[in-house]
């Protein structure tokens, strides 16, 4: 069936807008992860950033890899989609294999490491954390939401995620 679809909306709502960001899962032949430091808060988390209009996704993650760690990927697979309701923002997850470049910090990186995955869950929050967790189980690509700190409740978990981010 043919469905159409139209940009308009009635007068008397607005059109959500989104933000459409992507990120890299990138693992080591090792299988260690990149992570970044972020420089604004702080916080743990893989690679990524917001889309520029005129690239496709994938190019979006060889790009914002780079200028965070300096590490050149192949992108693999989507592993995964995932939205902040709080915030409208819209994650792609790919994973990558490094292909070149050297670890180096930028102004959106304060730390670039390869963690363990046992690093990730100690040092990530769960929204980020299970990001990775669900790029190496295999079984995407996932979809989840959350509000920026812990999945919603009815968020299906991975029995790996369950047991390595502690949930029951």
């Amino acid at each position: 069936m043919l469905m159409y679809m139209s940009n308009s909306a009635s007068a008397s709502r607005s059109t959500p807008r989104h933000s459409v960001s992507v990120a890299g899962v990138v693992v080591r032949d090792d299988g260690r992860l990149l992570a970044i430091r972020r420089a604004d808060n702080g916080t743990w988390e893989l690679p990524g950033g917001v889309m520029e209009l005129a690239e496709t996704p994938e190019d979006g993650v060889r790009r914002e890899v780079l200028e965070e760690t300096g590490i050149h990927v192949e992108v693999d697979q989507l592993t995964g989609v995932y939205k902040n309701i709080t915030a409208g923002v819209v994650a792609l997850v790919f994973r990558c294999k490094p292909s070149g470049g050297t670890e180096r910090l930028s102004g959106e990186s304060t730390a670039v490491r390869w963690l363990t995955r046992d690093e990730v869950t100690a040092l990530m929050s769960e929204v980020y954390a299970v990001r990775l967790l669900d790029a190496l189980d295999g079984n995407g690509p996932h979809v989840r939401s959350h509000d920026g700190h812990h999945l919603l409740p009815d968020q299906p978990q991975t029995a790996a995620a369950r047991r390595d981010l502690g949930s029951t």
